[in-house]
């Protein structure tokens, strides 16, 4: 009886996992100012991210708890949504909507998404070491390269 308990719970958790992972797929519409001017729409599959017609390789490394996701967007970190970190690779002299690079000199190594409803947050980061979620070290983070809202 344990051993079908067990396996009933990781089947579960797998299908969880997938389901998470499902919600930041498709076609996003830019939504926010910054996203308006700087990347256009997103679309997302399971390994890429396409920005301006560019397809970039990328990595969903893992879920993100909410107080991670409340350390990078200004959301309640009670409130529903799931967020992702992904690790990914664009350029500083990769250019996107009216000639906007996504970090200025740096390249992007690194992606946060969280997705509520119909809207999703994006943040991309630059350095090489995985972002620290804290809020007080993000706000004094000159890794934060921007974030951006999206609608589906």
């Amino acid at each position: 009886m344990q051993t079908i308990l067990k396996r009933a719970a990781i089947t579960s958790l797998f299908l969880l996992t997938l389901t998470l992972a499902a919600q930041e797929r498709g076609t996003w519409k830019a939504e926010s100012k910054t996203a308006r001017s700087i990347t256009g729409d997103l679309i997302l599959t399971d390994e890429k991210l396409t920005i301006s017609f560019s397809m970039i390789a990328m990595a969903r490394i893992r879920g993100l708890q909410p107080e991670e996701i409340g350390s990078v967007f200004d959301v309640d970190s009670n409130e529903a949504g799931r967020g992702s970190l992904y690790r990914l690779n664009i350029p500083a002299s990769k250019k996107f909507a009216h000639h906007n690079s996504l970090c200025g000199g740096e390249d992007v190594e690194w992606m946060v998404t969280y997705v509520s409803g119909k809207t999703m947050q994006v943040a991309f980061f630059g350095n090489v070491k995985v972002p620290v979620f804290d809020r007080n070290k993000i706000a004094d983070s000159s890794n934060l390269c921007g974030t951006f809202t999206y609608a589906k």
